[in-house]
C-alpha cells in the first residue's frame, strides 16, 4: 500500500438546478467566497491557477490546477493537480428532482509535501478526517451561496 496515495469521493445534494451548480463550480476564483478551507486562488491564465487550501490541521497545501475536461452538457469539470498534491479532481453535476442537483466529487492524488510524506502512516487517519471536514464545510458553503444567488 502506498500511504501517500489518496482517493476521495463525496456526494453533495444541492438546492439548485444542475446548470447553476455547474457554473458556480467552474468559477474556481470564487471558491474562497463560499468555501472557508479554500484560502486563496490565483488565476495564472484561462486554464490554470494556483490554489491554497487549509482545513482543520495547521498545514497549508498549494497546488497548481490545470483545466482538463470541461463539458457543461455532461456536467463534468476536471482538473489536473501538481504541487503539494499531484493527481486529478473531478466534479460531475447531475439533475436531482425538480430544482435540485447532485454534485459528485472525485479526487485521486499522491501527496508530495515532505512533512505530510513523513507523517504518512501515523497521520493518515487524521488526513482523511481533515479532508472529510473540508468537504462538509464546502457543501454547506455552496448551499448557502446558491440560496443567496
Amino acid at each position: 500500500m502506498d500511504w501517500n496515495h489518496y482517493r476521495f469521493r463525496s456526494l453533495w445534494t444541492l438546492p439548485a438546478p444542475a446548470p447553476v451548480v455547474y457554473r458556480a463550480l467552474e468559477r474556481i476564483e470564487d471558491y474562497p467566497l463560499w468555501w472557508p478551507q479554500v484560502r486563496e486562488v490565483t488565476r495564472l491564465d484561462d486554464t490554470s491557477g494556483i490554489v491554497r487550501i487549509r482545513s482543520l490541521l495547521p498545514i497549508d497545501l498549494r497546488a497548481t490546477l490545470r483545466a482538463g475536461r470541461r463539458d457543461a452538457e455532461a456536467g463534468i469539470l476536471e482538473v489536473g493537480l501538481s504541487g503539494d498534491i499531484d493527481g486529478w479532481a473531478r466534479w460531475t453535476v447531475t439533475r436531482l428532482g425538480p430544482g435540485g442537483s447532485l454534485a459528485h466529487y472525485e479526487q485521486e492524488v499522491d501527496v508530495r509535501k515532505p512533512l505530510l510524506r513523513r507523517l504518512a502512516v501515523p497521520g493518515r487517519p487524521a488526513f482523511r478526517v481533515n479532508h472529510a471536514l473540508m468537504m462538509r464545510a464546502g457543501r454547506r458553503g455552496l448551499t448557502t451561496h446558491l440560496e443567496a444567488v
